[in-house]
């Protein structure tokens, strides 16, 4: 009789138990999700960075092309998705026997979305050219 009250009385206990499991087994399970999401949106974020700079890569090569014509070499161009802003300034030099000589700045932004967004990049890029 003893043994039969004994069983009873643990029985409520295991249920609290496995109740305690399932719950602790649930959190585990929404943090796993949540670290998998993190994951993914890091490498997409990556991914964009990298074109975007590739993007300003185009600008500054862009604006060298125009430059070397005598073009201006400011504006804005589309690559893809992004807006790449590209601006430039110049100076001219004279070293000994050599001519005249222009040297370019050129600058570059490349942009995706708008400012402020969650989806928003931008990347800024940079180089000097001389042309005789």
């Amino acid at each position: 009789m003893k043994l039969l009250s004994m069983l009873k009385n643990k029985a409520g206990f295991t249920l609290v138990q496995a109740i305690f499991i399932l719950v602790v087994l649930a959190l585990l399970g929404v943090v796993m999700m949540r670290l998998i999401g993190v994951q993914s949106s890091t490498s997409v974020f990556a991914l964009q960075g990298a074109r975007a700079y590739q993007a300003a890569r185009s600008g500054l090569e862009w604006g060298a092309v125009r430059a070397s014509g005598g073009n201006s070499c400011n504006g804005i161009m589309l690559v893809e998705d992004f807006s790449v802003n590209v601006t430039c300034s110049s100076q001219s030099f004279t070293e000994g026997p050599i001519g005249p000589y222009d040297v370019y700045r050129i600058s570059a932004i490349s942009t995706y979305g708008s400012y402020g967004s969650p989806d928003f990049i931008s990347r800024r890029a940079e180089m000097k050219v001389g042309f005789h």
